[in-house]
């Protein structure tokens, strides 16, 4: 029989001791056992701070969801051209606590606070995103605009405009 895995507050308080020792800010925990499985399901600790180059998965299988399990995150999703077209914070027991994002779409995410652990489903198996899965309007993470960049899109999503209102790009 397979061991089964809880999510409790233990392991989410653990993945996010792992998340503030790593020099990237972020830990995975994943469910599936290897990165070749079909199905990728995991749970993903971010501390404020941590930069998610924005980006899209191009392969068909894979439409990514995400849900906040614990904190608030906020998810950025642009169009082609690297305007922001929703600005959304998810929290466990807010407005809105998840997020379905299909392949082909750029989108990033951040943690507004300390602590945040989002569960995370999408199609394996795990490659590498290519070039023309970057945002070539982005920063590269560790580069020096990405401070500036990383708060401007936080000021997007504490404002809580309208997507009618987000119709511009970060600077």
């Amino acid at each position: 029989m397979t061991t089964i895995r809880l999510i409790d507050e233990a392991l989410l308080a653990g993945v996010c001791e792992e998340a503030r020792a790593s020099p990237r800010q972020r830990k995975n925990y994943n469910f599936h056992f290897s990165n070749d499985d079909p199905a990728h399901r995991l749970l993903n600790a971010i501390e404020p701070g941590s930069y998610v180059m924005p980006h899209r998965h191009l392969a068909p299988a894979k439409d990514e969801t995400i849900l906040v399990l614990r904190g608030r995150l906020g998810v950025v999703v642009f169009d082609d051209d690297g305007v922001v077209v929703e600005a959304v914070v998810l929290e466990p027991s807010g407005r809105v606590c998840g997020i379905d994002i299909p392949h082909g779409v750029y989108h990033t995410v951040f943690a507004c606070e300390p602590g945040t652990v989002m569960f995370e489903a999408k199609g394996g198996p795990f490659v590498p995103l290519t070039p023309d899965e970057r945002a070539a309007w982005a920063p590269e993470e560790g580069s020096p605009e990405v401070a500036a960049y990383l708060g401007a899109l936080l000021s997007r999503v504490r404002a809580g405009r309208a997507t009618s209102e987000l119709n511009e790009t970060v600077v």
